[in-house]
């Protein structure tokens, strides 16, 4: 079994490397592990089977086909993630203050999360192509209206959409009411409207539940995630692979965010040319 701080993201990694090589019953109980790390690392093998609507036993073969020597010790990598997850903010920041001294550490923050942008930005070239990026600008563009669902560290990329579609005179809708009807905003999205997704692992749930709605109303879905095997990949008219960096455990979106900054330009622009 694979240990230390990393395991999660080498297992991650095992996973989506023999994705095209995993039968269809692990293949599809592997996009279940991944997508739902926390219910992985809490339930039983019986419940998790469940769940993911699997035999128990699919589960170990799964375990023993990416090198564990059964379910348990896959489940105890999710397990060890949940636990390093679970510290707070405080305990993050008393370990950045160990690194620096009082009179070094304001720069030695702003350094690291500055590097670890850069990092993300310099990898984007090479994880979303110019004809991917097209492919989402062609969805979009044809869009009667766009709707922007995100949850979490993902919120302010919708945030930016929403208000850059605003001054380019492109309809959008937030789908993130304070008034528990964002089922039914989504409702109103037709087969001639678009939807525009994001969410990283561990998946927002109700991101997952809300795009599941929409793919179910034929309405194109653009998403940015972070693996093949995100939910949200095979609901996508077009996703947006987009692992980004991150320092002491806090994760840029600085990668994502030039790409929602450069959808609403090429959109405004791609519409223009098709009145």
């Amino acid at each position: 079994m694979v240990k230390g701080k990393n395991s999660f993201e080498i297992l991650r990694s095992r996973i989506v490397g023999a994705q095209d090589t995993l039968p269809r019953r692990l293949a599809e109980a592997a996009g279940y592990v991944l997508a739902n790390p926390d219910e992985i690392a809490l339930g039983t093998t019986a419940s998790i089977a469940k769940a993911a609507q699997v035999q128990p036993s699919t589960l170990v073969r799964l375990a023993r086909h990416l090198g564990y020597d059964g379910f348990s010790d896959l489940q105890q990598v999710f397990r060890e993630r949940l636990m390093a997850r679970a510290s707070s903010y405080e305990e993050r920041l008393s370990r950045l203050e160990s690194d620096a001294s009082p009179d070094t550490f304001d720069g030695a923050v702003m350094q690291g999360f500055i590097k670890a942008a850069r990092g993300s930005v310099e990898r984007l070239s090479a994880q979303v192509t110019d004809a991917e990026f097209a492919r989402a600008v062609t969805v979009l563009a044809r869009a009667r209206t766009i709707y922007l669902i995100a949850r979490r560290r993902s919120y302010p990329l919708a945030a930016h959409l929403a208000y850059a579609f605003g001054k380019l005179g492109i309809r959008a809708i937030m789908v993130g009411s304070t008034n528990g009807i964002d089922e039914e905003i989504a409702d109103m999205a037709q087969s001639d409207d678009a939807a525009f997704i994001c969410s990283f692992a561990p998946y927002a749930s109700d991101t997952v539940d809300l795009a599941v709605r929409l793919h179910e109303r034929d309405v194109p879905i653009v998403s940015i995630t972070d693996s093949p095997l995100s939910p949200l990949a095979p609901m996508s008219t077009v996703w947006l692979e987009i692992a980004e960096n991150d320092y002491a455990g806090f994760r840029s979106i600085a990668a994502s965010m030039a790409i929602v900054s450069a959808l609403p330009v090429a959109i405004a622009e791609r519409r223009r040319h098709m009145q």
